[in-house]
């Protein structure tokens, strides 16, 4: 057990990092964006918990052709030319996710890939270079992310399915 959280220091330590939750953050800055925006639903919201993390929570409805919920961070773009790794360091409840990129706030397409939460605390590295482009939920006809810079961040639930969900978030970072 301690050798799996020194682990876990030295590799969070070796990361740049993008967004740290903790006891001195808060949640400005970070916005909700719903299916309601469509005429959706669905309704998610963030709120930081007693230890410092953001607990990303809600739940998503199929109705009026509903199905999404989103959690967004816009900043000043970062160099991520030496970087080839997302990672995440979350807490999930077993469902599957959505990861999202923008290298410039003003493109109407996100980078995203995947990832499945296992109940428990983990660390998620999602290589850039698998990151594909998407708009309205269709893959588009252009490159993976081969950028010099991120400005926005996301997480999105959306799958297909009416459901409840609460993502906890310590760090988003880079390696």
């Amino acid at each position: 057990m301690f050798i799996t959280f020194l682990l876990i220091l030295v590799q969070a330590m070796s990361a740049s990092t993008i967004y740290d939750f903790n006891k001195d953050t808060s949640t400005v800055g970070w916005r909700v964006v719903d299916d309601s925006v469509m005429g959706g639903l669905s309704q998610g919201k963030l709120k930081m918990d007693d230890n410092g993390n953001g607990v990303y929570s809600g739940s998503v409805s199929l109705a009026n052709n509903g199905g999404f919920s989103s959690l967004r961070y816009q900043f000043t773009p970062i160099n991520v030319s030496d970087s080839t790794t997302v990672v995440l360091r979350i807490k999930g409840d077993g469902k599957r996710y959505q990861f999202r990129v923008k290298d410039k706030t003003s493109q109407y397409h996100s980078y995203i890939t995947y990832f499945e939460t296992s109940g428990e605390w983990q660390t998620v590295r999602l290589p850039l270079r698998d990151f594909y482009p998407s708009f309205r939920g269709r893959k588009l006809r252009i490159p993976n992310f081969n950028h010099s810079q991120i400005a926005e961040v996301a997480f999105l639930i959306g799958n297909k399915k009416a459901e409840s969900f609460e993502l906890v978030i310590d760090m988003i970072g880079l390696e």
